[in-house]
């Protein structure tokens, strides 16, 4: 089975090479990133303790970034590694308060190069966010005496560990010196096939919010127009925020917009490529201004984030969100709008996401399946936002503390 998984390993490289040579972009980046040489690796002084994090994409850097800043605080040594699968974690993390001191793709999961990525940075500790397990790099590592740790995992019964043909993949989690983990579903599928040495302790996510909230928080006192074209825009309004919308949410939320000249919106797509922002203002049209050319329109309503790395902020002025994804079985991240206190609403498709389905079992998460649903949605927090917000904001409280007790449990056992 190893020999399989190797050979699965190096045909997925040859596919993602093939389809890079016809110009795909993330494909060319996922490629060049991993043409690297031993040379390239800037050298960790021998003095330091080295925690590893292997983050597959953004999402999950967020899910470890509170670990890392708490290693960081902790110990004076720490030197803090992170690999990442995609290439839209590698490009975009510098944009987030972190405390990285190096990062580099993880190399292709083959037996050499685990070795070689294992000889090299010989790390303490390593950290598996969430999930993405690659086998080589594990092995390697543990027979190199690294401890390894799953951070905020998250199982699902269909997941291949479970089936009866995953024997070999499910022979790696005993591998794990313990597991993180974010629900109760997921423990009992791990004790289910033998694996015990798990605990509890929820989504890391929450500290990372709450975190970003606080500093938002402090910027906002000190400097009420922090925003000064979201402020300018709103003018003290508070707006519906469209978060990562793809074109369904985008079909159902324009004609909302153009029949309500008097609310306020401000939509960010998941797409900002030329041709889709096109799309936007060309079906918005007097109702649309831009963020990045942005000049105020008396009958604008609505406002366009063209540009990455405003939307988390931009939740501060909001008093609801649509949330992009839900039609597709992608979810954009709910936490970030409603740790603000946003009632959150979204498509039917959200079950993959376990705080999502909190969400909508707590009446703080709405699910919308076409424009009628998403009228009818729309009225009922209106009508009940005050009540909504102070629910959204407690639920959300109540969830903060995972990286403390991850970090005092890795204390308490000695690692």
């Amino acid at each position: 089975m190893h020999f399989l998984y190797n050979f699965a390993i190096h045909f997925y490289w040859f596919l993602i090479f093939i389809v890079s040579l016809f110009g795909l972009d993330k494909a060319k980046r996922w490629i060049n990133g991993r043409n690297h040489k031993l040379k390239n690796w800037g050298l960790i002084p021998s003095d330091k303790t080295i925690y590893w994090f292997h983050c597959a994409s953004l999402g999950e850097f967020d899910q470890g970034s509170p670990l890392m800043h708490k290693v960081k605080s902790k110990d004076p040594k720490a030197f803090i590694l992170v690999t990442f699968f995609s290439p839209s974690g590698m490009d975009n993390f510098s944009k987030r308060d972190h405390c990285v001191d190096a990062s580099y793709y993880l190399p292709i999961d083959t037996p050499k190069k685990a070795k070689e990525f294992i000889d090299f940075f010989k790390p303490n500790f390593a950290f598996f966010i969430k999930y993405e397990f690659w086998v080589n790099h594990i092995l390697f590592a543990k027979k190199n005496g690294v401890k390894v740790f799953c951070v905020s995992g998250l199982f699902r019964d269909n997941q291949v560990f479970f089936k009866w043909y995953g024997t070999f993949l499910r022979k790696i989690l005993f591998e794990f010196d313990f597991l993180f983990l974010q629900n109760s579903k997921s423990e009992s599928l791990l004790h289910q096939i033998g694996i015990k040495n798990t605990l509890v302790c929820g989504d890391t996510r929450y500290d990372t919010v709450k975190n970003k909230f606080l500093q938002m928080q402090n910027k906002e006192e000190q400097n009420a127009a922090s925003n000064k074209i979201i402020s300018s825009f709103l003018n003290s309004k508070k707006a519906i925020i469209i978060g990562s919308s793809w074109p369904k949410e985008e079909s159902l939320i324009i004609p909302y917009i153009k029949n309500n000249p008097y609310q306020k919106f401000i939509i960010a797509p998941h797409d900002i490529s030329e041709k889709h922002l096109k799309s936007i203002k060309m079906q918005l049209k007097d109702n649309l201004v831009t963020f990045t050319d942005y000049k105020p329109i008396p009958n604008a309503n609505c406002l366009l984030l063209d540009t990455i790395g405003h939307l988390s902020s931009a939740y501060f002025y909001g008093k609801m969100a649509f949330i992009g994804g839900g039609f597709s079985g992608k979810l954009h991240n709910v936490l970030e709008p409603a740790v603000y206190g946003l009632p959150t609403f979204y498509g039917p498709k959200f079950h993959k996401f376990p705080e999502a389905k909190e969400f909508v079992e707590s009446g703080i998460g709405f699910v919308v399946r076409d424009y009628k649903s998403m009228l009818k949605t729309i009225q009922k927090i209106d009508d009940d936002l005050d009540v909504l917000t102070l629910k959204t904001k407690s639920h959300m409280d109540h969830k903060i503390g995972t990286t403390e007790m991850i970090y005092q449990h890795f204390i308490s056992r000695g690692y």
